[in-house]
Parts: structure tokens; sequence; C-alpha cells
């Protein structure tokens, strides 16, 4: 498992209990990403996503369009590292 360009996502709003993490899933599996989605106990939802960079930055974006109405605040860091996973899942 190589370096990939990996990026971790904090979602704030009103985005636990209206099917983002499922959401999240879904459109990960149109995309060449590996991570994981969980709720936090604040209230937001952390994502962590891995894969080339442009797979990656277009796999947030789609996510980031079809939850806009919900999503208030968006907190991103992106850095290069050892692959992390080999798919993507909702951890509970």
């Amino acid at each position: 498992m190589g370096t990939v360009y990996q990026a971790t996502i904090h979602f704030s709003g009103h985005v636990q209990g209206v099917g983002f993490r499922w959401t999240t899933e879904r459109v990960a599996a149109r995309f060449k990403v590996t991570g994981r989605v969980r709720n936090l106990a604040d209230g937001r939802v952390w994502l962590f996503a891995e894969g080339l960079r442009a797979e990656v930055d277009t796999f947030v974006r789609e996510v980031r369009h079809l939850m806009r109405d919900n999503i208030t605040d968006v907190e991103s860091e992106g850095f290069e590292g050892k692959r992390k996973y080999s798919d993507f899942r909702i951890l509970r």
C-alpha cells in the first residue's frame, strides 16, 4: 500500500440523522477512493478519504454538493501518507 493523497474533513450543520453517512458511502462507490465516515459526539460528521488527489477532491465536492442543504461549515486538511484502508465504510 503506497503513498496516496489523504483528506480529513469535518462537516458541521444538520449533518446527523439525515442520511449523510449513507450518501457518502454511496458516492464513494463511484470513485476510486477508500476511507471512513462517522458521526462525532459533537454533532459533526468526520470523513477520511484517500486515493489520487483528483479522485478525492472530486468525491468530496460531490458529497458537499449532494448534502449542501445540511452543511453550514467544512474544515478540511489534506496531506500525503501511506494508504490506511482497502475499502470505504461507515463507522458506527
